[in-house]
């Protein structure tokens, strides 16, 4: 989105023909914005042998799924469903990975039934996929590599204690009596990363862990170093430069494919970095209150439609398009949702009148596909901008969308009266 003397645009499209056409609330997603973080991505890393693996889990959004096909991606994925999804617009299998967390182990067989790249984060699965398969299919180990034990950072220490994923890297020599037992064949080594890692010195070391235990395992074909890979939200923000990451890691696999005695494929799994900044969820403010304390702008919008402001204090840059050039003034901008539903504390912003449209930036990733009907309230709709053109994605739910699964019983009230006053009798 950008602005165009006193609109804002989307590839030549104006914001409010897009929202008037569509309704509010509405998340919209630029297509070119995707393609240019492809690009910046492919380009970090290039003059090595590797593959982008979208992680869908982000954004599910079945056009989006075709557009990374369309655009030469894989697909990591966490759930059958997910799965399915790749499936069904075009992925090949082979082209998927599955990286589930604490699944009951008939997941992982229905994954290997549909073909995918299993990757496994637990030695209880682990020993069952080894029982099961023995040599008869490979499969990926996602590790946990402990990347603070090089680090200051205790934000990033706070985040690996707290952490469920991956198998300890203490737990290598577990991991190297199932090969033995059973003839497990382990053809990938995933590295278990995050966005709270913001030096590429410190994820570099952990590279070198990853590397380090990859030279134990024989018949490797590919290292995953997963995504995480945090984008910017406003310009202070602290995050990693892929350019230097990618120049760090060029090193370090020169040096360990020297050792090892042939080449690897590098997987990534980047899912944020490519969809973040291509989403806006466009929201009509309702009303304007002050209760005394706080300006309020009360939106048709809430966290049941973007939780990540109140779930994770997360910061997106809101923008005022229907009056860009307002008096600033200080706001809580707010939700319909009957709780404390904040998308913004005192935040300065360009006056807002009711009937504004804001632009809530950076809502690509984590936005819809965490939405909810709670208060039931239904999701919004869905629209991607391609070529210039504004095309619906997702319709707007609907009343019969909200109960279409539920089943409304009878009930006795005879017998209900009679329980009612038995239970009244014993207070």
């Amino acid at each position: 989105m950008k602005r165009v003397d006193n609109h804002f645009e989307i590839q030549g499209i104006k914001v409010d023909k897009i929202c008037q056409e569509f309704g509010t609330p509405l998340y919209v997603y630029d297509a070119d914005t995707i393609v240019g973080q492809l690009s910046k991505f492919r380009k970090a890393f290039e003059g090595v042998d590797f593959k982008v693996k979208y992680a869908c889990k982000a954004l599910t959004n079945l056009s989006i799924v075709k557009l990374m096909k369309t655009l030469g991606t894989g697909l990591d994925t966490v759930s059958i469903p997910e799965v399915k999804m790749g499936l069904s617009v075009g992925f090949e299998p082979e082209e998927i990975i599955f990286t589930p967390n604490a699944v009951d182990f008939s997941e992982i067989e229905e994954a290997v039934e549909l073909g995918v790249h299993i990757n496994i984060e637990n030695m209880s699965n682990l020993e069952r996929f080894a029982k099961k398969y023995g040599n008869t299919k490979p499969c990926c180990v996602r590790m946990n590599p402990f990347i603070m034990a090089e680090s200051n950072s205790e934000k990033v220490e706070w985040w690996h204690k707290q952490s469920k994923f991956g198998i300890s890297i203490k737990q290598i020599d577990d991991v190297k009596e199932l090969v033995k037992e059973y003839g497990l064949v382990i053809n990938g080594i995933h590295i278990h990363s995050s966005s709270v890692i913001m030096n590429p010195e410190i994820f570099i070391k952990g590279v070198q862990n990853v590397f380090e235990v990859a030279e134990r395992f024989e018949n490797l074909d590919y290292i995953d170093f997963g995504g995480g890979i945090k984008v910017l939200h406003k310009e202070d923000d602290e995050i990693i430069n892929i350019f230097d990451l990618g120049k760090g890691l060029k090193e370090e696999l020169a040096k360990f494919e020297e050792r090892y005695g042939k080449k690897v494929q590098l997987w990534f799994e980047p899912g944020r970095f490519l969809v973040s900044d291509s989403g806006t969820l466009f929201t009509e403010v309702k009303i304007r209150k002050n209760n005394g304390h706080r300006e309020f702008a009360g939106t048709d919008s809430g966290f049941n439609q973007l939780i990540r402001p109140m779930m994770y204090d997360a910061y997106h840059e809101i923008v005022n398009t229907s009056n860009p050039d307002g008096e600033e003034q200080m706001y809580t901008i707010v939700g319909n949702i009957c709780e404390i539903d904040n998308f913004a504390v005192d935040r300065n912003m360009p006056e807002i009148r009711e009937g504004d449209i804001l632009a809530i930036k950076n809502a690509g990733a984590y936005g819809y596909s965490m939405a909810s009907n709670y208060n039931s309230r239904m999701r919004p709709a869905e629209v991607m901008i391609v070529n210039g053109e504004a095309k619906l994605v997702r319709k707007r739910d609907t009343y019969e969308d909200l109960v279409k699964n539920q089943i409304v019983i009878d009930f006795d009230k005879e017998s209900l009266d009679q329980k009612h006053q038995e239970l009244t009798e014993t207070l």
